[in-house]
């Protein structure tokens, strides 16, 4: 990936600079690492961490691949499979569950779980088993829904090279504080130059984000949402809701607040996770060619909220 440093970022040190508008969840000492092993460029030249950028340079990054996992296989980490072949398999994902392991979570994970899945092999080069092993996208540890996770390197190439080009269809059902404006939402996405937890549309450069609205039903303070991806960004449906519709999503930890209204308010403890689920997730396999397509209803507990609301 190369980053254009913008004239706002001038003067900041290189792995601040990274740190700060690099897209994906990464630390700095991470960041750090990529520096002193070679990876970050600029004019063609290995750089390092303490050089100041200044506006107009180019700052070309390939990071090296990630650590081999140490993640043990758990039979106790279960899910509804969908589907599954020799080349790939897709579940759906229970709200609450880490899709792999990171700092405080490293056990629990889906990844755990599908290493104690039959059959499921997944390797890196040279035989060594990565910390994500097949999984090519994720959902949030609230977010409940339809994932695609690949059991062979073929299919991960595969499944890639599908989410980088946004061919895959995914729709998700959210319930959300307010009522948003039906239509199509379209901004950058970057991380939060202050939070590192959170994503923003507030940035000066960063990825393009577009995702429709539709409204599927009324529900007093709240509204029963459909929202369709074009793009796949980090927080996507969370941030475009709150930042440029206004109507976070109804039990959100990190985007929304605890709604006044005493009755929301309930709902959203009861709830305890932010109300979204990957309902829809549609894509050509990567191996043979068919078209696959995967619909889940909303879970137990969402379907407990819009029941209370009337819907």
């Amino acid at each position: 990936m190369t980053l254009q440093v913008e004239a706002g970022d001038g003067g900041l040190r290189l792995d601040r600079f990274l740190a700060l508008r690099w897209p994906d969840a990464v630390t700095r000492g991470q960041i750090q690492r990529w520096i002193e092993g070679g990876h970050v460029r600029i004019g063609g030249q290995v750089s390092r961490s303490s050089l100041k950028v200044q506006p107009g340079m180019l700052v070309e990054v390939t990071p090296p691949p990630p650590l081999s996992s140490e993640a043990k296989p758990d039979p106790s980490i279960t899910f509804p499979v969908l589907f599954e072949d020799d080349w790939l398999l897709v579940l759906n994902k229970p709200a609450g569950l880490v899709v792999h392991p990171a700092r405080g979570h490293e056990e629990g994970t889906l990844v755990n779980g599908l290493l104690a899945h039959h059959g499921f092999e997944i390797e890196g080069e040279e035989g060594e088993a990565w910390a994500r092993p097949g999984i090519v996208h994720r959902l949030d540890k609230g977010t409940s829904g339809v994932m695609v996770v690949a059991r062979k390197d073929q299919a991960r190439e595969g499944l890639k090279t599908l989410f980088e080009c946004h061919n895959i269809e995914r729709a998700y059902l959210a319930i959300t504080v307010g009522t948003p404006r039906p239509g199509r939402i379209e901004t950058l996405h970057g991380r939060h130059p202050t939070d590192r937890l959170r994503f923003t549309t507030r940035v000066r450069s960063g990825k393009r984000a577009v995702t429709d609205v539709e409204v599927l039903k009324e529900l007093g303070a709240c509204a029963l949402v459909r929202c369709r991806l074009s793009t796949g960004r980090t927080h996507q449906i969370r941030v475009h809701l709150t930042e440029v519709a206004g109507t976070p999503l109804l039990g959100d930890p990190v985007y929304g607040k605890l709604p006044r209204e005493p009755r929301l308010r309930a709902l959203a403890d009861d709830l305890g996770r932010q109300a979204l689920h990957a309902a829809v997730l549609g894509f050509v396999h990567p191996i043979t060619g068919e078209r696959l397509r995967f619909e889940t209803p909303l879970p137990d507990d969402m379907a407990r909220v819009l029941a209370a609301l009337g819907g």
